[in-house]
């Protein structure tokens, strides 16, 4: 899924799983009918926002809310269900995946974002790096 993603400084991907099957899937890029980051050019580079920081400032979704978003516009539901994202989630998505009963969360690549990891904490969440 990263694959597909637009953005030009991180490409990520998410696959919600439950059961052995794929519910829905996301990547980091800008909303429908938006001009992509390639076409446009990369706000938080333009105000050299660090990474892991004001994620508000940024035209783009990330993967995580990308496949939670998919999820409802196709009506699946996924309580329960496993994520497993190119990067550990940061804490807007870590909120996102634990209102939406998403139990546990694997990711390969870190993300600065040591909020996020209190939040899965708290929330029981099992949290996983892979590889």
């Amino acid at each position: 899924m990263a694959t597909r993603s637009t953005c030009l400084r991180r490409q990520v991907g998410a696959v919600l799983v439950k059961n052995r099957q794929i519910l829905a899937t996301g990547y980091n890029g800008v909303p429908r009918g938006l001009r992509h980051c390639e076409e446009r050019g990369c706000l938080r580079d333009q105000l050299a926002i660090p990474s892991g920081e004001r994620h508000e400032l940024c035209r783009g979704l990330h993967a995580e809310q990308n496949a939670i978003i998919q999820a409802a516009y196709h009506g699946v539901a996924i309580q329960g269900a496993e994520i497993y994202c190119t990067n550990q989630p940061c804490v807007v998505c870590a909120k996102m995946l634990v209102n939406a009963n998403v139990v546990a969360v694997y990711f390969s690549g870190a993300y600065p974002d040591s909020l996020a990891t209190e939040v899965f904490e708290e929330a029981g969440t099992r949290l996983e790096r892979m590889g």
